[in-house]
Parts: C-alpha cells; structure tokens; sequence
C-alpha cells in the first residue's frame, strides 16, 4: 500500500514543481529588468533634479547619466550616444523604456533655469542577461527534480510509519487464537473503528461457522435415519424371499425413499435461498391461494377453513414462496391439532397477514424464538413422533425474510399455536 500512496505522490508533487519551475524560469527575465528600470527610476530622478536645477548631474555607479538636448544631440559635452537613434529619442521622450543590444535606458524631458528643455537619459548595460536566464531556469529545474525525490521519500517514512500499527494489526490477527478478540486501542481514531470491526467480523464468521457446523451435523443426522432404514429393510427382503414380506418391505422402502427425497429437496431449497438465489417478485393473490392450500391436505387430517375473508388480498412476493409458506404452516398444524385449522386472510394500509392458528398444545414462550432455527423442534429426541425433519418453518422463515416479511409465533384463542406470516401489501393492483 504505502508504493501505491508514494508514487502518486511524488509523480504529483514533481509535476507541480516542475510547473512553478518553468513558470519562475520564465519570469526571471522580467524580473531583473523590472529590478534595473527601478533602479535607473531612482537614479534618473536625482539627476533630473540636478539638471532642473541648473547643476550637473551627480555620478551613480554602474549608472550611465547624460544630458541631450530633444534631438539627441549631446549637450553636456560628452560624445554622442551610439545606442540612441531618433526613434530611441523620441521613445525616452514620450517616458518609455529602450531596451537595444545590451543597454537598457530611461529617459526625462527637464526644462533648466535659461527655459530651454533638456533630455536627461539614464543607462545601464545588461550583459550575461539570457545566460543568467537560462542557468536559472536549469537550477530551478533540478531543485524541483530533486524536491520531489525528498518529497517522496517523505511520503514513503510517513506512510510506513502511518501504517506500522496496521501491519502490527495484521500480524496478530494471523496469530490470533479461536476465540479472542484483537485488543481495541484506546485513542478514538481509524485504528480504534478497525480493530472493533475486526472484532466484529469476527463474531460473525464464527457464528456462520458453528451455525454450519450444526447444520452439517443435523443434516448428516438426518439424512442417515432414512438411508439407514432403506438398507435395513432392503437386507430383511434380501435375506426373506416371501412374496408378502417382500411387498410390504418395498412399500416401506418407497415411504422412506419419499421421505428421503422430501428432505433432499428441502435442504436444496435451503441452499439456493443461502446462495441469494431469488425469484422475481409479483402481486399474488393470498385468499386464493389459502383456499388451494386447505384443499391440498391429506386425507384424515383435521377439519381446515379459511375464515372470515372479503375480497382480495395481494400480497408481493412469489406464487412458489407462498405455496411453499402455506404448505408448510399447514402440514405444522395437521401435525398438533386436535381437532381443528383456522387460516384468516388479513389486509392492511401497507402489509398483508396470513395467520394460521390451531387448537394443539401450541409452542411454548421458551420456545418461540427458536422455532424458526433450522433442524429446531421443541422436543429433544429425534424420533418421528416429535414432529418433522426440522426444516419447514426454517424454510417459512426465509422464504418470508428474503421479501422483508417477517413471521412470529404466540398463541391462539384456540389455546394452540398461531403462527402469523406478514407481507409487503402489492398496492398497484385492484380488488376485484
């Protein structure tokens, strides 16, 4: 990580001085001559003082000072000016610099004490002006080579040293032993965030792993009570060639068979649920399909209605997730009611409810919370006689969660177990 922080750092910071270089090497010439015309501003006011005054112009070093008259003629007996032509005259008149070959001039018209007007011109030589330029610009061009080599490696010790408590982090969380905990700093800053989250990730990956150690486990114990039947019963008609044990081995056989398949499916549904595989979701009729489940019970099994229902109900979610919710919670009471099923249909402002409740013994409140848990039932043996195989109500709890449903359990008037399945209301079609 701290390669991939210092080598954009030091590509940005090199092209950033690079830049403010070529811009400074650009201005050092403007510079300098803006720094001689000030100084030869000063200078050409004192001696044009000098000659307003009637008096000869003071001598300044390096400073060239001569008094013209306004043709460019000399007038304070000196030799006449070579670098100053008529348009320099009449340029240095008018208070405009004149920069030609390697003299820089300035110039002021003064009127002297007899009323005539003099041109008083000052100059200086700007030999060396382009080498100057140019080594400055190449001087300033390594500074900011070489401000971004330290610039990076000022990254690079910052950014290890940033990073040293992560890698120390890091370290522990690979010696951490199952169980513990990485220890949280004290100092509320990102450190702190990421070790608490370490920590809770923590907590999750070993809640998935002991939850599928245990389904591992229960699914094992419950594939094995049906395949061990079906080797059993096959040995007794292997070992007992009569025609009538035979027959009613193989009936046998094909109930455990059905049993088997019955589960093999349930944990297959299961797994794509884990997996996110998800239906596309549509308004289903919930008074129908109540009606079609109550029909599909087996023969003998307790007295079923659907009660109190007007209209319609839509709910939004599956045809296959509500087959799968009704049938489950049905084939759950026919399995502990006495003598009676009562289904109620339930539309809301936004939610749609399915209540099914039976006159059994019903779950009891210790119960509750944990009934919707995978291979979970109320009693502690494993005996068929204890109900199912476990997963029907943990199929009912996810098919509903996945659709942001919810499904609890209490007690009904009957004095059995209510079981009451909520859904998003589908709001976009009408009641017939």
């Amino acid at each position: 990580m701290w390669l991939r922080i210092t080598v954009p750092a030091a590509v940005v910071t090199l092209a950033v001085l690079l830049g403010l270089a070529v811009i400074a090497g650009r201005g050092l010439g403007p510079l300098w001559v803006g720094s001689v015309d000030h100084e030869l501003g000063e200078a050409l006011g004192t001696a044009s003082t000098s000659v307003a005054a009637g008096r000869p112009p003071a001598p300044v070093d390096g400073v060239i000072l001569r008094v013209l008259d306004t043709a460019g003629a000399p007038a304070d007996g000196g030799t006449p000016v070579p670098d100053l032509g008529q348009g320099e005259v009449r340029a240095l008149k008018a208070g405009t610099s004149v920069h030609k070959g390697t003299m820089y001039w300035r110039g002021s018209v003064v009127t002297t004490p007899d009323g005539s007007l003099r041109l008083v011109v000052a100059g200086t030589g700007l030999v060396g002006l382009n080498t100057a330029v140019r080594t400055g610009s190449h001087w300033l061009l390594w500074a900011a080579s070489i401000g971004a080599v330290l610039a990076a490696a000022a990254t690079w010790l910052i950014v290890r040293m940033a990073l040293r408590p992560v890698g120390r982090m890091r370290r522990s969380l690979r010696a951490l032993p199952p169980g513990e905990r990485l220890p949280v700093p004290e100092a509320h800053d990102e450190l702190r965030s990421l070790a608490a989250d370490f920590n809770a990730l923590l907590v999750r990956q070993e809640e998935v792993s002991r939850r599928l150690r245990r389904f591992t486990g229960d699914a094992a114990h419950e594939l094995r009570s049906p395949v061990a039947s079906i080797r059993v019963q096959a040995e007794v008609a292997v070992a007992n060639p009569d025609p009538e044990l035979a027959q009613e081995t193989l009936a046998d056989i094909l109930a455990e068979a059905e049993r088997l398949s019955a589960l093999l499916d349930q944990l297959l549904a299961l797994a794509r649920s884990d997996a996110g595989e998800l239906p596309p979701a549509e308004p289903v009729e919930l008074v129908t399909e109540a009606r079609a489940a109550v029909k599909r019970l087996p023969p003998g099994s307790p007295a079923a209605r659907v009660n109190g229902v007007v209209g319609t109900a839509w709910a939004y979610t599956a045809y296959a997730e509500v087959e799968l919710v009704l049938n489950n919670l049905l084939r759950n009471a026919c399995r502990y009611a006495r003598s009676q099923i009562v289904v109620s249909v339930l539309a809301g402002h936004s939610t749609v409810r399915v209540v099914v409740d039976d006159d059994g013994p019903g779950v009891p409140p210790e119960h509750r919370d944990r009934v919707f848990d995978r291979f979970y039932r109320v009693a502690d043996d494993r005996s068929r006689s204890s109900g199912g195989s476990g997963l029907g109500l943990a199929m009912v709890a996810e098919a509903v969660r996945r659709r942001g449903g919810r499904v609890t359990v209490g007690e009904s008037p009957e004095g059995g177990a209510r079981f009451q399945v909520t859904w998003r209301r589908a709001g976009n079609v009408s009641a017939s």
